[in-house]
């Protein structure tokens, strides 16, 4: 058992939930609003050994180097690697702190949102149908550039409405050619597909101006992703053509400066944020705790 818990921010946990909290410290101490900079999440630390925080704040080196007693770090949001995390971990393995993150627990609301909004763009539902007349998935060429389990689930999604699925990966993957889905290089799959999904880790940048030039006019963009999939130049360019460009966040199309073109469509909220979602990540918040503990 942790002697002192301390949440920096608001997790997302389920009420029963953060009444499981108390069974894995003897104090558990929990903030209603995001730390302004370094020097309030390291206050709010303090002597906590174990710390739980979103996607909204970052725990920093400058932080940790003042919280001596940390421990464990529990983050109640995506983890895919150190580059893409919201907290330092190399400083904090250095330091022999655990840091543990959630995969997989919002992808259903994210996959619903695709479909939705490329359903409402083909068929013109309060708007002009995209070619002129209202269209079907079937027959649409779809390229996924990332093939992770959120860029999996909705080339399945896609493959179930009649689309034909291309991805670009940093491999092949056997189990995507065995459903009919071609691998294809990057400047080849933007080419040849209609409509691009993104489903990339956070900062991960892969359409740059060669790629938009490839991408061509007339053309479908979905970023899921947590930031922009793109260069901001090359990408405000290609937005002046023919083309639309998706996002559920603020975040995954740049910035509120974007906001109000034509050819953007933002919904400025998380899709992968459901009831269902904060369920299984309070489940998984839970669970690394216990098998931290056990």
């Amino acid at each position: 058992m942790f002697r002192k818990l301390v949440a920096i921010e608001p997790v997302s946990l389920i009420p029963s939930a953060e009444k499981a909290l108390h069974s894995f410290a003897e104090e558990v101490v929990m903030y209603p609003d995001i730390p302004a900079d370094d020097n309030e999440v390291a206050a709010r630390i303090g002597d906590a050994d174990a710390v739980l925080l979103s996607y909204t704040s970052r725990i920093n080196r400058a932080a940790l180097a003042q919280c001596p007693k940390v421990k464990y770090i529990g983050m109640c949001c995506s983890l895919y690697s150190p580059e893409s995390a919201n907290v330092d971990i190399r400083y904090a393995n250095e330091r022999g702190i655990t840091v543990t993150g959630i995969r997989d627990y919002g992808d259903e609301g994210v996959v619903e949102y695709v479909i939705s909004e490329l359903v409402r763009c083909l068929h013109g539902f309060d708007q002009e149908p995209w070619d002129g007349m209202a269209c079907e998935i079937t027959g649409l060429k779809a390229g996924i550039i990332g093939l992770g389990k959120s860029g999996g689930m909705i080339a399945d999604a896609l493959k179930f409405f009649g689309a034909d699925i291309s991805y670009f990966a940093r491999s092949e993957k056997e189990e995507a050619r065995a459903k009919g889905y071609r691998f294809l290089p990057l400047q080849e799959l933007l080419a040849e597909s209609e409509v691009v999904c993104c489903c990339l880790n956070k900062n991960t940048v892969l359409l740059h101006e060669a790629e938009f030039a490839h991408l061509g006019n007339h053309k479908i963009l979905f970023n899921t992703g947590l930031s922009p999939a793109w260069d901001e130049a090359p990408f405000t360019q290609w937005l002046e053509g023919d083309n639309r460009c998706f996002c559920d966040t603020v975040g995954a199309l740049g910035g509120e400066h974007l906001l109000g073109h034509p050819h953007v469509r933002c919904m400025q909220v998380s899709t992968g944020r459901t009831r269902q979602a904060f369920d299984r990540l309070s489940e998984k918040v839970l669970r690394n705790l216990s098998e931290y503990n056990g």
